[in-house]
């Protein structure tokens, strides 16, 4: 199975927006003690203004109208994170029944930055900036 070209650079920007991301959401959630909802949108918020620039020049290369792209690629964001964390959020609860709250939303948010990533890779890669959308 061949992987596309544009999946190692795909992880090499989520690199870069993880540690951006997770480091705001932690700092937000565990010392500022915002909740787990304001704290996960912030990391995808200000992560994602990073990652569209990045993703759209360096990852896909892509050369479609801006516009366009960019609401396509906010509309991905949103569905992601809100599949994402709306699915991580009860299964922990659920699994880690026993634990305290702080430790089943932190498990949660990093459950839900690994569902994320998923949903966001294929999202963007047939969705925001598929090349085919804009030669139709």
């Amino acid at each position: 199975m061949k992987i596309d070209a544009s999946v190692p650079k795909f992880i090499l920007v989520g690199v870069i927006n993880t540690l951006f991301g997770t480091t705001l959401m932690f700092v937000l959630y565990n010392v500022f003690h915002v909740s787990y909802w304001w704290s996960s949108a912030a990391n995808y918020f200000f992560g994602s203004i990073l990652s569209y620039f990045l993703n759209k020049h360096f990852t896909f290369k892509y050369k479609g109208d801006m516009a366009g792209s960019a609401l396509r690629f906010t509309l991905n964001i949103l569905v992601c994170y809100l599949l994402a964390y709306g699915i991580a959020k009860p299964l922990m609860l659920w699994i880690l029944s026993g634990s305290s709250k702080s430790m089943q939303e932190n498990v949660a948010m990093l459950v839900g930055m690994v569902l994320f990533t998923t949903f966001n890779y294929l999202g963007q890669r047939f969705f925001a900036f598929d090349q085919h959308k804009e030669k139709r």
